[in-house]
């Protein structure tokens, strides 16, 4: 038996109550996380992205009121009232940013649209990026149409790809109804040539009938 004396004994219990003190006390478990509703992952339909307050935006304006913003510049010739462009535009609603209307590759006449698109058309160069922040007064006015409610400030974001002249857009047409006529033409020519050639081939002999088989006998 080992005797240890009494003022080491205290020791050691002073020392084993601090231990313990220093071991964190065991944590009760904590309650289970409700399970998430999946019905709140259910996505809009139909879904309508909205543009962030930053992108709706413009930092200069024309006579008019039409808000404009250069997002990638541009040199060179700008479409006329009359003239056709060829777009890729996004249309959102100034309030909330809600989506309305994007497209790509969309061609019309520049004067075919609504006033404040129409003018900011007609401020672009080939191959530029703007934004225009178009008042009512110059969209839909009190009338809206569609997902635009009446007397709703729009903003759109446009590239223009390219622009034709009416006098280029009817060369256009005029060339492609040429090249059409044309392909129409070779193909009568060719289905004629097809045709006299076949007339003109020699009739095959008409195949001969089997003889008939040899009655037997009687006996």
């Amino acid at each position: 038996m080992i005797i240890i004396p009494r003022g080491l004994s205290r020791i050691a219990l002073s020392l084993s109550l601090a231990a313990l003190a220093a071991v964190p006390a065991l944590a009760a478990p904590a309650p289970a996380a409700p399970a998430p509703d999946p019905a709140a992952e259910i996505l809009p339909v139909p879904l309508t992205p909205a543009i962030p307050a930053v992108q709706r935006v413009c930092n200069a304006a024309t006579a008019s009121g039409l808000g404009t913003r250069v997002l990638k510049d541009a040199q060179g010739p700008k479409p006329g009232a009359t003239d056709y462009v060829l777009v890729n535009y996004i249309g959102y609603l100034s309030a909330n940013g809600n989506v309305f209307d994007q497209n790509t590759s969309q061609a019309f006449r520049a004067s075919g649209v609504i006033k404040g698109f129409s003018e900011g058309l007609q401020l672009m160069s080939k191959g530029s990026v703007w934004r225009f922040c178009i008042p009512a007064a110059l969209g839909y006015g009190d009338k809206g149409t569609g997902p635009i409610p009446a007397n709703s400030d729009l903003v759109f974001q446009v590239e223009l790809v390219d622009f034709k002249t009416e006098n280029e857009i009817e060369a256009m047409r005029a060339a492609a109804t040429k090249q059409a006529e044309q392909q129409a033409a070779a193909q009568q020519a060719a289905e004629k040539q097809a045709a006299e050639a076949q007339g003109a081939a020699p009739a095959a002999p008409a195949a001969k009938k089997p003889a008939p088989a040899a009655k037997k006998p009687k006996t």
